[in-house]
């Protein structure tokens, strides 16, 4: 099973919980419907990587993503993830009306800094994700349709969170491709001071 960091203690998620369509200009860029609910999938433990690798075909785009770990139900930590989404495969599900899995839960879709503890206000958190020094991508706790606590309290309503269990809060605007050679560098702030971050090149 893989395994994440929460500072130096290593932790075995059974499970990743997913959220999409959380950023109203992502849902516009993909021209996809605003949500009347929270939109929740799930990633399972073999989609944990901590090594970023394009797809030979192009077909692969990153998302940007603040992420929480779970401990005795509650939120205990905070990092920063990667949602890597086969998007040509994923839009033909959607065309088809069909489940996501095979575009979003493949092994690697689900990259991640170490986590760090934080149980405190999260209203001032924020995600910036820098392709090769450039922002490509940057959203914050007051831009999301549903925030975590929201979100929390959706997730428990059908499923059980089991401790090290991660929760992916959606992507701002700006997702991509990318290609190999690429340099990575993902922050995680609450306010100015940044939480934990992550540099990855891909392979």
């Amino acid at each position: 099973m893989n395994q994440v960091f929460l500072d130096a203690t290593p932790l075995t998620p059974s499970k990743i919980v997913c959220v999409g369509r959380n950023y109203v200009e992502h849902v516009q860029e993909l021209d996809n419907a605003m949500p009347a609910s929270p939109v929740i999938f799930l990633k399972p433990n073999s989609a944990i990587s901590d090594t970023l690798r394009p797809a030979p075909d192009g077909d692969l785009h990153y998302e940007s993503e603040i992420c929480f770990m779970i401990r005795n139900g509650q939120i205990c930590g905070v990092g920063f993830g990667l949602d890597l989404t086969r998007r040509n495969l994923q839009s033909e599900l959607k065309r088809q009306g069909l489940p996501w899995e095979r575009a979003k839960a493949f092994d690697g879709s689900a990259v991640f800094s170490r986590f760090t503890g934080f149980e405190g206000d999260l209203s001032g958190l924020s995600v910036e994700l820098l392709i090769n020094g450039s922002r490509v991508q940057y959203g914050s706790y007051a831009q999301m349709i549903y925030k975590p606590e929201r979100l929390l309290e959706e997730i428990r309503t059908f499923l059980t969170l089991e401790d090290g269990d991660i929760i992916m809060t959606g992507t701002p605007a700006g997702v991509g491709p990318f290609a190999s050679g690429d340099e990575f560098n993902g922050y995680i702030r609450s306010g100015e001071r940044v939480l934990v971050e992550g540099h990855w090149r891909a392979g």
